[in-house]
């Protein structure tokens, strides 16, 4: 399961396992200089049970594919977990899905990285190959099969994953279904040209052609508002999806459509709409009114910030955020005073958009933040990227606490970032411990301010240079740095005279 900021399973942040969850660079640091067989099993741990708050935004799997071969260790936990029982009862990706991921890195080593590569690249390989043929999250390990097999081993496993399908009208519909949905449909045109199965071919082709009329049909008969449509219809249109079950929050779509549809005689209905609408329209209204920064609409949202209906309130304070103008600041510093939701809003609003007369009222807000719901609190990001942009020396105490407590590592990359501006000693502190973070904008971060003074930061830049596995930016920052430019930036003589 992925594990909430708030359970009980994320381990204390000083702890190897705590630091190993957290996805740190001192993670990585403690894990070698740790008891190998402590080390390997804080990692499988780590792998087998997922301990993101949100998976679609941080990132573990390449970090901990790079322990595994800096270990030296096996697989045999990753095997055992996904040869589980438990993988047929509890098939979500939720269980699986990380250690897939690694899986998926490890059969990216180059064997040219030594025989622990090798050995890890082909057990990975083996691993995937079986589960994408018995596994309940099989199409997770097909993907990275897509990736990272040759097309002999693609081949192979062909007749075994059509076998999950059926002949006959309900499994061609689910084949068909599994064609069209595929993230990487390299596999399924590859084993419908397969040349020596001939009833794999002939079946491929027709879930490939029905794949692509239904995506047609779709296209035709789109369900969403049309051309010609009212800005009463699609207030109604937003509103039947908040009625409809399971409930539809069309918010963001429905004050697309009122971009398109609504004109200057539209606007009392509008403004009708987000003083006593229906929830769904109210909201849907609120945005397209901030978003034109309507002069009457703080007041407005004002209104709908403290409604007992709770998504009206977010649906307010999210139109709030989306206002550009002057009058919206002028708001922002009047409600940052406020302690509730609407003065954290507030704050947020000027930690993007203020000035640096703005920077007491966002380290208030800040610390606020912190001290009530600690240093997992969503509201953070926003404050913390207000604290590096405006420079806020006095916000370094609270940066570097949430940096070393949250479970979050894209929050503790925005604090990575804003101490680069505000902490003189983070160069020759937390910068280099970032160039072994687990996400790839905090080793850019790391890349381009660690002291090279320290010994361990040069060799690292080199082999972040020299992996083919890391991302672009990170190696673009690396090799400005090694070049001699600090903050991997262009020198003036490379711009030409």
């Amino acid at each position: 399961m992925f594990a909430s900021p708030t359970e009980t399973d994320i381990a204390p942040g000083g702890s190897l396992l705590g630091l190993l969850q957290r996805g740190r660079g001192d993670g990585w640091l403690h894990a070698l200089a740790a008891p190998r067989a402590e080390a390997v099993a804080a990692v499988d741990h780590c792998v087998l049970h997922d301990p993101r708050h949100d998976w679609q935004l941080e990132h573990r799997s390449l970090y901990y594919a790079r322990l595994y071969a800096e270990l030296d260790a096996g697989l045999d936990a990753i095997a055992a977990h996904l040869a589980d029982p438990d993988d047929l009862l509890l098939p979500d990706e939720e269980r699986t899905g990380l250690a897939l991921s690694v899986l998926g890195h490890l059969t990216g080593l180059t064997h040219s990285s030594g025989s622990t590569a090798a050995r890890l690249n082909t057990s990975a390989l083996a691993l995937l190959r079986q589960y994408a043929v018995h596994g309940a999250n099989w199409r997770w390990a097909l993907d990275e099969l897509a990736v990272h097999d040759d097309d002999a081993g693609l081949a192979a496993i062909g007749p075994a994953v059509l076998a999950r399908f059926p002949a006959g009208e309900e499994g061609d519909a689910a084949l068909a279904a599994a064609v069209r949905d595929a993230f990487e449909p390299r596999p399924w045109h590859l084993w419908a040209r397969d040349p020596a199965r001939p009833a794999q071919r002939a079946r491929l082709a027709r879930a490939l052609e029905a794949g692509s009329f239904d995506r047609w049909q779709r296209q035709l008969r789109p369900p969403g508002p049309r051309p010609g449509w009212s800005v009463g219809a699609v207030l109604a249109w937003a509103q039947d999806g908040w009625d409809s079950v399971p409930r539809q929050w069309r918010e963001a779509p429905a004050a697309r459509c009122l971009g398109a549809v609504a004109g200057p005689g539209d606007r009392p209905e509008l403004l009708a709409a987000a003083a006593d609408g229906a929830p769904a329209a109210r909201a849907a209204a609120l945005r397209h009114l901030a978003e034109r920064d309507d002069p009457d609409v703080c007041p407005l949202i004002e209104a709908a910030a403290t409604a007992p209906d709770a998504d009206v309130a977010r649906a307010a304070l999210t139109a709030f955020t989306r206002m550009c103008g002057p009058d919206a600041l002028a708001h922002a510093r009047r409600w940052a005073r406020r302690d509730d939701a609407l003065g954290t809003t507030a704050a947020t609003v000027l930690a993007r958009r203020g000035d640096p007369g703005d920077a007491p009222a966002v380290l208030d807000a800040l610390r606020r933040a912190l001290r009530r719901h600690g240093a997992q609190a969503e509201e953070l990001r926003p404050l913390i990227e207000g604290a590096g942009r405006l420079g806020i020396r006095g916000a370094v105490p609270v940066l570097r606490r949430v940096y070393r407590e949250t479970a979050s590592s894209r929050l503790r990359g925005e604090a990575a970032g804003a101490l680069a501006v505000t902490d003189p000693s983070f160069a020759a502190g937390f910068a280099v411990e970032c160039l072994w973070d687990c996400e790839e904008d905090t080793r850019a971060t790391g890349a381009r301010h660690a002291t090279t003074v320290d010994a361990r930061v040069v060799e690292r830049l080199r082999r972040l240079a020299a992996d083919p596995a890391e991302q672009a930016d990170v190696q673009t920052a690396v090799r400005g740095r090694l070049g001699g430019r600090p903050g991997g930036t262009r020198a003036p003589s490379d711009r030409g005279a």
